[in-house]
């Protein structure tokens, strides 16, 4: 009787085996097919600028957008992911040096990258947060781009993109942003400009960057990949209802809470909201207030 109780065990698990087997090579044969589905957007170029102003924009822009924080201080591209589970995470190199952007990578190119988080095939970018810079103001986008072209070219080899198990997993069912082309509204058009001043609509249209991790209505939620915290709400529901106009500016320069508590950088980016003019912190805090 216990010998074929032990049968019937195995054969129950050995089914179940071979299930999770066809299940993950379904995901797998699936997440590889939107890794390389090709897509087709339209963008008109746009006419860059070599002015001062326009440069210093786009440099702050770039500072406070942290995209250094994924492509790295001097713009070269890095590994910002490996996970043995998640999988392996590489960022491009944006300067025009080896392993970098080709000679023929036009503005169209540019655009289609930042607005769509597509490369110059079609193919989708991984991780690329065109979903929050899809919202920055025509303008802006110029200025961005005219900085670029004028960042010193860095020679760099990177390894390539190596999305393991779980991310194969959370993928497949959207559970983190690894592909932003799906989550962008490509027929959008671009965004109405905003005056820079101290107003919720100014703070409406520099948050957009807070929304891939506290989620599109800044409430926060779950951790955004494992092993990571749960996301704060921000808005005056959490904690930013609880500080004043100078606590909450203290905290996004210094990473320091009003009850002294450090924040992680690597969970909250105050190195990067610490580059925020008082302008733009004291809009942020506006808005958030107002929700």
């Amino acid at each position: 009787m216990l010998k074929k109780t032990f049968k019937w065990v195995g054969i129950v698990l050995a089914c179940i085996f071979s299930l999770l087997i066809v299940a993950y090579a379904y995901i797998y044969l699936s997440t590889e097919a939107r890794f390389n589905k090709k897509y087709s957007f339209r963008e008109d170029p746009v006419t860059l600028s070599t002015d001062t102003a326009v440069l210093t924009r786009g440099a702050h822009l770039v500072a406070i957008k942290a995209c250094d924080d994924c492509h790295g201080p001097d713009l070269a591209g890095k590994v910002f992911i490996d996970d043995p589970l998640l999988g392996r995470i590489v960022s491009s190199n944006l300067t025009s040096g080896k392993g970098g952007r080709p000679s023929d990578y036009g503005v169209v190119d540019w655009l289609k990258a930042l607005r769509h988080a597509v490369n110059k095939e079609g193919k989708p970018l991984l991780f690329m947060p065109s979903h929050e810079i899809v919202q920055l103001s025509k303008a802006d986008i110029v200025a961005i781009l005219s900085y670029l072209q004028t960042i010193p070219p860095v020679d760099s080899d990177l390894p390539t993109h190596d999305i393991r198990f779980l991310g194969r997993i959370l993928t497949h069912f959207d559970k983190v942003p690894l592909l932003p082309v799906d989550m962008i509204d490509h027929n959008m058009g671009w965004p109405k400009e905003v005056e820079e001043n101290v107003s919720a609509a100014f703070g409406k249209y520099l948050v957009a960057v807070c929304t891939g991790c506290h989620r599109e209505n800044l409430k926060g939620g779950g951790p955004i990949a494992p092993g990571l915290p749960p996301v704060a709400d921000i808005t005056a529901t959490g904690r930013v209802g609880q500080m004043t106009e100078e606590q909450f500016m203290n905290t996004l320069r210094t990473g320091v809470t009003p009850e002294g508590r450090s924040l992680n950088p690597k969970e909250m980016p105050w190195p990067t909201t610490s580059k925020y003019t008082d302008t733009e912190l004291k809009a942020i805090y506006a808005y958030l207030k107002s929700i």
